[in-house]
């Protein structure tokens, strides 16, 4: 079994998905923002890998890619960090979220052996839709890796059969028809869809985007298996205390 199953199997309430930028504030920080994470509540966790191009995220995520660039991190130190936090924790499912363009220069069998190999369990590539994945679906099933598929409140019943070709692990159902940390979604209209969704799969469904405070994780978390928080904790990867305390209460609400 692996870890995002063997997560998911193993809790008797709604998960709780947190979201940082590898290498924000800086690389040190970074991995101990990630090391206290487990800790401080998080269930399962998502790093961000930095590009120069973050289509899908709103100004706290982009923000916090420039920074780790300008840190100089990259997708080789993203993969580190995994690999240094495995030393003390084999448990914690860590899913990379990010673009398609690092992953081709990187090289997509280079990439899915290395992340296999740091200890990656799934990943989140916002811009590379399930008609193009094949070639990176390909090696990532090789390895072991989970493709985790974005839903949005406009999939239809057509377009979701598509979507659940070949994912694993959990959806990701953006909550909001915009980019992160913008707007706040209304529980009762996400309600009916999710329940249609769960009428075609299994897979857990994590919902994201607009989820700013323990209040909105609570709401959401009566209608999803995890909620996901990124650009709240962004915002407060500046202090690490901060962040930790953060998503304790975050926890706590769930």
């Amino acid at each position: 079994m692996n870890r995002i199953k063997a997560k998911f199997k193993s809790l008797d309430r709604t998960a709780l998905v947190t979201f940082i930028m590898a290498g924000d504030p800086g690389a040190a920080e970074s991995m101990e923002i990630l090391k206290g994470l487990p800790t401080a509540g998080a269930d399962l966790i998502e790093i961000g890998m930095p590009f120069t191009d973050p289509a899908a995220d709103g100004v706290s995520i982009q923000k916090a890619g420039q920074r780790a660039l300008a840190a100089g991190m990259t997708l080789k130190g993203t993969l580190d960090m995994v690999s240094l936090f495995r030393e003390s924790d084999n448990e914690t499912p860590i899913i990379l979220m990010g673009y398609t363009n690092p992953l081709y220069a990187y090289g997509l069998e280079d990439f899915a052996r290395d992340a296999s190999q740091a200890g990656v369990d799934g990943l989140i590539i916002v811009d590379l839709p399930p008609e193009e994945d094949g070639v990176l679906r390909e090696h990532v099933d090789q390895y072991g890796l989970n493709i985790i598929r974005l839903v949005t409140p406009v999939t239809d019943d057509a377009r979701l059969q598509v979507v659940l070709d070949g994912a694993s692990g959990f959806l990701y159902y953006v909550s909001i028809t915009g980019v992160t940390g913008t707007a706040k979604a209304d529980f009762n209209d996400l309600k009916p869809h999710l329940e249609a969704i769960r009428e075609q799969t299994d897979l857990p469904i994590a919902i994201g985007f607009g989820i700013k405070t323990p209040e909105d994780a609570k709401a959401m978390s009566e209608i999803g298996d995890a909620i996901v928080v990124g650009s709240a904790i962004v915002d407060r990867a500046h202090d690490m205390q901060e962040t930790l305390d953060f998503v304790g209460s975050l926890s706590s609400a769930l």
